[in-house]
């Protein structure tokens, strides 16, 4: 169990990080002047995923889709919260809907042991 809840918390991170990385453009006019710099994020993104991803697959037993669900689903999550929280767009039912979906797929992957 302790090497999911790193796992998440690593990809909770990571989404975190992207969301601003790739979306700062229309929050701060810096982000927008300058998109290299922005880019230069991603090696470090991408090392914390790749360790976040060891710690999912070995909390699943060396399983690969459970972490790649977990993955799609926290980044869903983040999403819909700092895009209503830093942009103000609302979460209308279909946002809704698609919140629920990827904390259900979460919870499925997480709690429902085979």
């Amino acid at each position: 169990m302790n090497n999911l809840i790193t796992g998440l918390l690593l990809f909770f991170i990571t989404h975190i990080i992207i969301w601003f990385q790739v979306n700062g453009q229309f929050v701060w006019p810096w982000a927008k002047a300058n998109p290299w710099l922005m880019s230069i994020l991603g090696l470090p993104i991408s090392y914390v995923l790749i360790i976040a991803t060891k710690y999912i697959v070995a909390g699943f037993d060396g399983l690969l889709w459970p972490g790649r669900l977990v993955g799609f689903g926290s980044g869903m999550i983040v999403m819909a919260v700092l895009t209503w929280g830093f942009m103000g767009e609302g979460i209308n039912l279909k946002t809704l809907t698609s919140l629920i979906l990827a904390t259900g797929l979460v919870c499925v992957q997480v709690f429902w042991k085979i």
